[in-house]
């Protein structure tokens, strides 16, 4: 029988947690890691839902991607969002790792399935950041072909939207047809640079400012936001694969309460 451990161990290898950026907080957060582990949910966040969704599924172990305790907390009560989460988890004897940056930047992790998901092709490393210790490249972000080349901005964003599910994407028109593209899944507005220096026409990230926006047009850079959760849940179902065959005693299940937290009209 499996334990909360030996899913770590199997985390690691695939991912490992010490290719995390600094200021993450990845890893085993919550729980015993002798427990025996019968059922695993997967979740790209520990939200109140996704506890309750827990306790009621009579889940051992969640494995999601944001880390549930993120900040450094000096407590642990019903007084604050984080408190009220891990106290849930807790009393109902549910363990918690969070693979967040390490999942990112790993190979078969967040970039990799985003990147599978819009159907590119020649798919390769966008920001090398080093080599783990198995060997193999990690690095925030992907870039690839995509399979029909000659779409513009605004006809790729509606595909984007369509693939990924997301409630709007945002996007500016740097003036070029779409065909090789960059894509970060959650927050990499940071990386408009390091796209165009692919040779990337377009880049599909979330969580963009505005002067990011006008920066890219500025460049002749077509930029999607098409949202946070859409552009890294994909993870989700890749992983819980992974899971069950690596643990096929174990039964693992997507949530099916955690969804993107905004509506657009």
């Amino acid at each position: 029988m499996a334990e909360v451990k030996d899913i770590y161990r199997f985390i690691d290898r695939i991912a490992p947690f010490d290719t995390q950026e600094g200021f993450d907080n990845a890893g085993f957060l919550v729980g015993r890691g002798s427990r025996k582990v019968d059922k695993i949910l997967v979740a790209l966040d520990i939200t109140p839902e996704v506890a309750d969704e827990a306790s009621r599924q009579e889940i051992d172990l969640i494995v999601a991607h944001h880390p549930v305790i993120f900040q450094p907390v000096k407590s642990i009560t019903d007084e604050t969002a984080t408190g009220r989460v891990v106290l849930a988890l807790l009393e109902h004897g549910v363990a918690a790792i969070c693979a967040h940056t390490n999942l990112d930047a790993a190979h078969g992790g967040v970039n990799g399935c985003l990147a599978q998901t819009l159907e590119l092709s020649h798919i390769g490393q966008l920001c090398q950041a080093g080599v783990d210790a198995q060997g193999r490249p990690y690095g925030i972000g992907r870039v690839g072909t995509v399979h029909c080349a000659g779409l513009s901005a605004a006809e790729y964003a509606a595909y984007v939207k369509e693939r990924l599910g997301s409630a709007c994407v945002r996007y500016t028109d740097g003036g070029r047809t779409v065909s090789k593209v960059a894509v970060g899944g959650g927050a990499c507005g940071s990386m408009l640079e390091d796209a165009l220096a692919a040779g990337c026409d377009t880049f599909v990230t979330a969580d963009l400012k505005y002067n990011q926006f006008l920066d890219a047009r500025a460049l002749g850079l077509n930029l999607l936001d098409a949202g946070h959760f859409p552009t890294e849940n994909v993870v989700c179902a890749p992983l819980a694969g992974r899971l069950a065959k690596a643990f096929p005693e174990v039964k693992v299940v997507l949530s099916e309460v955690h969804r993107e937290v905004y509506k657009s009209v």
